[in-house]
């Protein structure tokens, strides 16, 4: 395995390279997944029936709190790669850790908001509205989920293994999909939150 010493870690071997394009296809296969929840979405978006509207079941509060917990994980997962590339695998596998803290923090507020909402009468059975919201948030909270596993198997590839061409591209790989997962919320509170709330 040839490895070009000129390149960042994760890109060092042709491997690698290979690795993280077919990745980007990847991401190109989730993007068309969550486009047909949101073209889905705005397209039930009235159809509440006898069940609530956004404007009544959104809080701002939780989906703030969400908000910056999650784009606070994607400082913290770039600051973790930045580290990697320099070498550093203390502060790494720290930044790593802290981002999946933060990950966790945010599945926790997104667990109670879901208890908020069945609460106040907006389940999955209750309107077309309630199941193609409740279908978007948990199909991004089920990507956060196998996220956290994921960064976790990373974490501990990294203790036992080594910053080696291998963990750094996983690693980065990992990065990706984390900040994917970022862009994809921005979207839903942009266009499912704050819109609903207006």
């Amino acid at each position: 395995m040839k490895i070009d010493h000129s390149l960042p870690l994760e890109y060092s071997t042709d491997q690698n390279q290979y690795n993280i394009l077919g990745f980007w296809i990847f991401i190109g296969a989730e993007i068309m997944l969550f486009a047909t929840l949101f073209a889905s979405y705005f397209t039930l978006v009235d159809r509440t029936g006898s069940g609530p509207t956004g404007a009544e079941i959104f809080e701002i509060t939780p989906v703030l709190i969400e908000t910056l917990l999650l784009l606070t994980s994607s400082f913290t997962i770039g600051l973790g790669v930045h580290a990697m590339r320099l070498g550093n695998k203390k502060a790494m596998l720290t930044f790593f850790s802290i981002t999946l803290l933060l990950g966790l923090a945010f599945l926790g507020v997104e667990i109670y908001e879901f208890i908020h909402y069945v609460h106040v009468g907006a389940g999955i059975q209750t309107s077309a509205f309630t199941s193609i919201l409740l279908t978007t948030l948990g199909t991004h909270g089920a990507h956060v989920t196998l996220g956290l596993f994921w960064g976790l198997f990373i974490i501990l590839q990294v203790k036992k293994r080594g910053l080696t061409p291998q963990t750094a591209n996983k690693s980065f790989i990992f990065s990706l999909y984390w900040h994917f997962l970022d862009v994809v919320w921005i979207f839903i509170f942009s266009f499912i939150y704050l819109k609903g709330m207006m």
